[in-house]
């Protein structure tokens, strides 16, 4: 276990950019004086969504700590100001300690997570301790120690199989257990749907939602979930290649690789930029209309995944770079979801258009983000029916699988 004030982490920190100073959130003034003098735990904290979250937390002026094992974070991520503690959310007794020598705290903000939808079929036990066991390790604490409010982020994915990359390898499927397939258009998925997650990590996200009600059943701690989609912006690892087709198009073109396009390219997604989404989860708990309910949260404008690439090239200053097309996958067609009650309870503003939102991505990853290091897992627990594109000549299959590889420092590549 580290414990490390931020003071000692300003060698490791990158200097915030232009664009993430002037995107810092004007909070309601009745937000900031409930958030005054409170304090915050932000697990996941130097990873991508968690990072911003816990900045956001320390500007509406709550005292932070700020947790991570650092498997797929790094400290360069944690905002100045609050308190780094290096250490994984399964381990009770650390839990229980940080709980006892930091109380009261007021407010858990849990996003700590392993977010590879596709990924968790082949690492089903590591994403149930991580995501799952681990979730339900914080909330006994939170229970316990009387927090007032606890804030989940959870997934898109507990709607059904969207982006799930695995799957879409799987052309001969015949089972789902999803009513949104094809979601409807122009209304998108709703809170209201019934959650029918149909890969581990959508499952997992689904079985503490149902964990959370029943404690706020039986113990009365509230919370607020959020279901966040598709978020890019800094502070993400654009050499994760599990997941996020932003940082995947980013990577490609400074590697100067042709980018992937499976099918047509018309498959519909809508991009939320990172300032649209970590705000409203920092205001979660400060909203007492907003307790106890679950908010679908991100951008609303669709896109087409060619658009993208068009959108993504131009910020990169690579106009016409070129596209590598693959044979189409199976995946749903048109996956957008609906935000008019985050809207209404949180009173959101416009949301950062996507050449703006790519424009300071792409920004930060020429300052700072090319020096992150891959995330890679060394192993799988099951390496049968595995993507091509994630396979590896030393990637084991083993009976434990212990996580990502990746340096928390960082090196010019």
């Amino acid at each position: 276990m580290t414990w490390l004030p931020m003071v000692t982490l300003i060698a490791l920190t990158f200097l915030a950019t232009a664009a993430e100073q002037l995107s810092l959130a004007q909070f309601p003034e009745e937000e900031v004086a409930l958030a005054r003098g409170k304090t915050a735990l932000v697990t996941g904290a130097a990873g991508f969504i968690g990072s911003h979250v816990a900045r956001h937390c320390r500007d509406l002026g709550m005292t932070v700590l700020a947790l991570d094992d650092l498997s797929g974070g790094f400290p360069a991520n944690v905002p100045e100001g609050v308190t780094f503690i290096e250490g994984d959310i399964r381990d009770a007794e650390l839990l229980e300690r940080i709980f006892q020598e930091h109380q009261p705290v007021h407010y858990v903000y849990h996003l700590a997570a392993y977010a590879a939808e596709g990924l968790s079929h082949f690492i089903r036990s590591y994403n149930y301790r991580t995501n799952l066991v681990g979730s339900v390790e914080i909330l006994n604490q939170a229970i316990k120690h009387r927090v007032h409010c606890f804030v989940f982020t959870s997934s898109i994915a507990v709607y059904g199989s969207i982006n799930d990359l695995s799957q879409m390898q799987n052309p001969n499927r015949s089972l789902s257990t999803s009513g949104h397939r094809s979601p409807r258009v122009g209304q998108g998925l709703k809170e209201e749907d019934r959650p029918t997650p149909e890969d581990p990590y959508g499952i997992a996200k689904y079985a503490f939602e149902l964990d959370l009600h029943a404690a706020k059943e039986l113990f009365g701690i509230d919370f607020v979930i959020f279901r966040p989609h598709n978020v890019f912006g800094p502070h993400q690892n654009m050499f994760d290649k599990y997941r996020n087709v932003v940082g995947i198009f980013i990577n490609q073109i400074f590697h100067e690789q042709p980018m992937t396009i499976f099918g047509n390219g018309e498959q519909v997604r809508a991009f939320s930029y990172i300032d649209d989404v970590a705000p409203i989860i920092a205001r979660g708990p400060l909203n007492l209309r907003a307790r106890n309910e679950i908010f679908n949260v991100g951008a609303d404008v669709p896109y087409s995944v060619n658009e993208l690439a068009t959108a993504v090239a131009e910020a990169a200053d690579a106009a016409g770079h070129p596209r590598d097309s693959q044979p189409a996958r199976l995946e749903v067609e048109v996956a957008v979801s609906n935000h008019d009650k985050v809207k209404d309870y949180f009173d959101v503003k416009s949301a950062i258009s996507l050449k703006e939102g790519l424009k300071r991505t792409v920004e930060w990853y020429r300052g700072q983000g090319h020096l992150f290091k891959p995330v890679e897992f060394s192993s799988v627990e099951v390496i049968d029916r595995l993507p091509p594109a994630w396979r590896r000549e030393d990637l084991e299959e083993s009976a434990v699988c212990h996580g990502s590889r990746v340096s928390a420092q960082r090196e010019e590549l």
